[in-house]
């Protein structure tokens, strides 16, 4: 029997050649978006699989709450935690402490490799599977200045020389190599180059910081828990609620609370700040879903369609079937059978589609490349193949289901009596929801697109054109800045302690007259020469004049949202000049009032912000102003200016509004893609509307004919032709507009501080797309069967 279906099925796909293609050809665009959604949820889903505890393993998060602000949720947590629950809490099977910021230049002769490194203490290899080629993981990271390389540094820092008992300089010290671990798989939220025993930030860096074992000091730290077998977390939870009341009650204006999170959502989880490794929120999966989902559906709907309009035709073939004695499932699984080998097919056209789409979907972002590999594997191939299956049988499942349903003895009397239009509404309401995704889609892409334009060309309220910002990676900007001074096409020169307005922010904390009020002042530390170089506008008072000397730091310069925020001056700003505020318990003066400007992205508000010269070296930016007509010399003269600097590593250097552009890379890359699903969304919709158009005048010919002979000219055949067609369209249109338009005003812009309002060219523009392409569709199949000779169609009747 089932030889039998696939016999008929075959035989159908090929007389029916157009339709065929039309189906096969809609499945198998659909299906590669669903193939690359697969395969970026499978690898999501994938992250630390091979970690052998990974059921058993969780890690301690922390939310931070100061006074009456908003909660923060921290991926790190403090030191003292991961300490209070080794000693105090029973039923744990192993803890581990990390700690992230390790980085300098690793010294092996005359080899010099920056190494970015976690410090791990000695449990690290019990919680963990990460497995040691050399060296013991249990005493590899022991004692202080005890190093563990993975193979690819061990083999640039060594070559084919066994590295293990080695020397590695940092700066000054010296580190043994006491372990080679296997590199870290790329589906790891743990990456890493090399790991430095936790001794050694005990013997280095608490000496140094008095709160190193605070439980406020929750920035760089991380705490894993291993639970023994066939335990739950509910009471180790329990301990930390009484760990959090008793620390929290020695605390003011404060709250660090600490609960565990389960290792699978470290990758695949709720966002947190601070997180050590590469993460993606579930609602980002949920999202690429729903849009495969939908594309899906859209094809799904053109194979119901057409299969229910070609219904006249195959329905004395059913009815044969019926009169031979085949049943209601026979019927169903037939036609079942037929979409499943449609969608099958499909699949091998969508399998190439993906391996390029695949390729497209890597370099929309870096962040996405570095998250996934969307590599394939017989578990994915097994999807690849379910998701087919599927597809056929939610494709073949209604028009299955109508056919099974034919009464035999009717349709074999008269084909024509068979009320094939009962399912005219249905027919109306696919292409409808076809239409109104579409244009949904390709207004969003359009809003989208507009927004993000005005985003990276809003005035910020100071000049980002032509400044070259580069990144010191240590070196001294005031010798920097000597080497640049030599080149004719650099005007002026600042350094910076950040580069604002690309999303990163640093505070303090600020109080003025009253003690008790204190709120947090996002900083910025600068020379003299940041202001004239950005073009800042001093509203009120001076820039700074005088590098200050360490420790007597003493002028500050605040924006007008600080004299608001302190109620320092109400009208004139002048009056502020000379007033003392209180940053992190320094007394500073107020020296300037600029302009606002914006230190953040677009989402966020205007907030106070403060200018502070300080005498620390080095800086973490050089920011040149440059004026050239030949930018490739330029850059190559300032390429060999870093150069007699820094020999080892290489210039990091990128000009302000590139940097911009990169700070809304993801609303980009978000619009990219809706843009990718606006295109063939439209185009699927437009494949069935095609099918339904050529069905449609193909059955009408006869009636076509008659009103030609009757004198109808080629005009009002047209229009009546395509006016059912164009009359669903028009209901789309008045659907997917407002809603759009809603979803945008009251949903997605609503979280941005400043958007440009909402135009309508970006909600018409796509209805413009869809009538011409709808226009071009109907009008050209309409035209031909217009201009067909009657005497041909009519000769036998």
């Amino acid at each position: 029997m089932i030889g039998s279906y696939v016999k008929t099925s075959r035989r159908n796909l090929v007389r029916n050649k157009l339709f065929s293609f039309i189906n096969i050809f809609g499945l198998a665009v659909s299906m590669s978006v669903g193939l690359l959604v697969i395969a970026f949820i499978v690898d999501l889903r994938s992250y630390d699989d091979f970690q052998e505890k990974k059921d058993r393993t969780y890690r301690v998060i922390t939310t931070y709450q100061e006074l009456d602000n908003a909660p923060v949720d921290l991926a790190s947590t403090s030191v003292k935690v991961g300490k209070k629950i080794r000693e105090t809490i029973a039923g744990i099977q192993d803890v581990t402490i990390l700690r992230n910021g390790f980085s300098g230049d690793a010294h092996v002769n005359e080899t010099i490799l920056p190494l970015d490194a976690l410090w791990a203490d000695n449990s690290f290899f019990k919680v963990f599977t990460f497995p040691l080629i050399e060296g013991d993981p249990a005493t590899a990271l022991t004692e202080p200045y005890s190093l563990v390389l993975t193979e690819k540094t061990a083999k640039k820092l060594f070559g084919d020389v066994d590295p293990l008992g080695k020397i590695v300089r940092f700066d000054t010290l010296n580190y043994t190599v006491t372990g080679i671990a296997k590199d870290v798989p790329k589906l790891s939220h743990i990456r890493f180059e090399a790991l430095v025993s936790f001794a050694t930030a005990d013997a280095l860096l608490a000496k140094k910081d008095p709160n190193f074992y605070s439980w406020e000091n929750v920035w760089q730290n991380y705490v894993y828990i291993v639970l023994p077998e066939n335990t739950t977390n509910g009471p180790l939870q329990a301990s930390l609620n009484d760990l959090n009341t008793r620390e929290n009650a020695a605390i003011k204006n404060k709250r660090f609370t600490v609960a565990l999170q389960p290792l699978k959502e470290a990758a695949l989880g709720r966002k947190l700040g601070n997180s050590i490794g590469p993460t993606m929120i579930p609602l980002v999966a949920w999202i690429l879903g729903g849009l495969a989902f939908v594309i899906i559906l859209s094809a799904c709907f053109n194979y119901t369609n057409l299969s229910i309009a070609r219904s006249l035709r195959r329905s004395r073939e059913v009815g044969i079937r019926k009169i031979n004695g085949a049943l209601k499932s026979h019927v169903l699984g037939q036609f079942m059978v037929e979409a499943v080998i449609i969608s099958l097919l499909a699949l091998v056209f969508s399998f190439g589609l993906f391996l390029f789409l695949r390729t497209q979907f890597l370099a929309l972002d870096s962040h996405i490349s570095d998250l996934v590999s969307l590599g394939l594997s017989p578990r994915i191939i097994l999807y690849f193949i379910g998701l087919a299956v599927l597809v056929g049988l939610a494709a073949g499942f209604f028009p299955a289901l109508f056919f099974a349903r034919i009464n035999a003895i009717k349709v074999i009397k008269d084909a024509s009596s068979m009320k094939v239009f009962q399912r005219v509404n249905m027919r109306k309401a696919l292409i409808v929801i076809q239409y109104t995704l579409s244009l949904m889609f390709i207004a969003t892409t359009l809003i989208g697109y507009n927004q993000y334009r005005a985003f990276i060309s809003f005035d910020l309220g100071f000049a980002t054109d032509n400044i070259l910002n580069i990144r010191l990676q240590g070196n001294k900007g005031n010798v920097l800045a000597k080497e640049l001074s030599g080149i004719p096409a650099v005007r002026d020169v600042s350094q910076s302690m950040m580069i604002t307005s690309l999303g990163s922010m640093q505070g303090s904390r600020m109080k003025y007259t009253d003690p008790r009020d204190s709120a947090m002042v996002w900083l910025n530390k600068v020379d003299e020469h940041y202001l004239p170089v950005h073009n800042h506008k001093l509203i009120a008072g001076k820039n700074f004049t005088l590098r200050p000397k360490k420790g007597e730091e003493s002028e500050i310069i605040v924006n007008e949202q600080v004299l608001k925020r302190f109620n320092i001056t109400k009208r004139n700003p002048e009056e502020a000049l000379g007033k003392l505020v209180t940053v992190d318990g320094k007394k500073l003066a107020i020296v300037g009032v600029l302009k606002d400007f914006h230190y953040g992205t677009m989402d966020q508000k205007i907030e106070p912000v403060m200018f502070h010269y300080s005498a620390d070296e080095p800086w973490g930016y050089l920011n040149v102003k440059i004026g050239s007509t030949d930018l490739p010399g330029t850059m190559a003269s300032i390429e060999n200016a870093w150069r007699k600097v820094d020999k080892i590593h290489p210039l990091d250097a990128k000009f302000y509004d590139d940097q911009i552009e990169l700070a809304y890379n993801q609303f980009s890359v978000m619009v990219k893609v809706i843009g990718f699903i606006a295109f063939l969304a439209i185009c699927i919709a437009s494949l069935g509307l095609f099918g339904m158009v050529v069905f449609t005048t193909e059955t009408r010919l006869k009636e076509i004919s008659i009103r030609k002979v009757l004198g109808a000219s080629e005009a009002g055949l047209i229009y009546l032709l395509s006016k059912g067609f164009l009359t669903l369209l028009m209901v789309a249109t008045l659907v997917a507009l407002p809603a759009t338009y809603l979803f945008f005003d009251k949903v997605v812009l609503v979280n941005f501080a400043y958007h440009q309002p909402i135009g309508l060219s970006g909600l018409l523009m796509g209805v413009v797309i869809v009538m011409f392409l709808a226009f071009l569709l109907i009008g050209s199949q309409t035209l031909k069967a217009a201009r067909r000779n009657p005497a041909k169609i009519l000769k036998s009747e």
